[in-house]
């Protein structure tokens, strides 16, 4: 029998100590595909209040810690907790999203065999409540272990946390308007509930001033306005059939104040 000459001992050692990481990556790559769509039909169940959907996906011993609710063990406890609290509650509706980029699993090993995975990042909450539009609400993080239990992924320990108000982000564009469009809606609209409401043109935009407070106006057309800093929005303008000119905020997309042009 002959034997293996250096050279090609060589070449299958250097082949090996390549192939190893391509199939481990392989592997992780797979486990993070797997996990990743595990965590999308939990979430999916989750914006749809389907609770038994959500306890599909959890181990009987499940434990779910919070930074402000504080901590929940067992499957039946964190189910009736559910049912109570956020889907409990005639018109309100939360719906998660996650925040694009920050989703990572991570693999866990014992022995060399995979028997569980870490998924974590951040993510944003929107809120439905009465009947008013959608509005965002806030901003979290999130670590889940996922383990392997009879040949199946169940989420097993939960970690929600830094939950803070979401950045609230701008996406109205803006248009520029003639001095001319400007002038036409100043003035000193009165308020019930806010008192003055004081709108002056700078520049090409209108400042706004309420309550010693004033806020820069962008235009969104003719008569719509809004701030980029909160989801804010001004409308002006008659109503049907008058000349009494009239400024609606709304907040979030319901309205919060009327006011009525001061008459001179």
């Amino acid at each position: 029998m002959k034997s293996f000459s250096t050279p090609i001992i060589a070449a299958v050692t250097l082949f090996l100590g390549y192939a190893q990481p391509v199939v481990a990556q392989a592997q992780q790559g797979d486990i993070s595909s797997t996990i990743i769509q595990k965590d999308s039909a939990f979430w999916a169940a989750y914006n749809r209040c389907d609770v038994a959907g959500m306890d599909a996906l959890f181990t009987e011993d499940v434990e779910f810690y919070h930074d402000k609710g504080g901590a929940t063990t067992g499957l039946a406890t964190l189910s009736a907790n559910v049912k109570k609290g956020m889907c409990g509650t005639p018109g309100y509706k939360l719906r998660r999203e996650a925040v694009a980029g920050t989703v990572q699993v991570f693999p866990m090993y014992s022995n060399g065999a995979v028997y569980g995975a870490l998924i974590s990042g951040e993510h944003i909450f929107y809120v439905t409540d009465g009947g008013k539009p959608e509005y965002l609400d806030g901003h979290a993080r999130f670590t889940q272990l996922w383990v392997l239990r009879g040949g199946e992924w169940k989420m097993s320990r939960v970690l929600s946390y830094d939950h803070k108000p979401a950045v609230y982000q701008n996406k109205r564009q803006e248009v520029q308007l003639s001095r001319r469009t400007l002038n036409k809606l100043e003035g000193t609209y009165n308020s019930n509930a806010k008192g003055p409401i004081v709108v002056k043109r700078s520049g090409s935009n209108l400042h706004i001033t309420v309550g010693g407070q004033s806020f820069a106006l962008f235009a969104a057309n003719n008569h719509s306005f809004f701030i980029k800093e909160r989801d804010l929005t001004f409308e002006f303008g008659p109503e049907s059939g008058q000349k009494t000119k009239h400024l609606t905020i709304r907040e979030n997309g319901a309205v919060v104040e009327r006011a009525t042009l001061r008459q001179l």
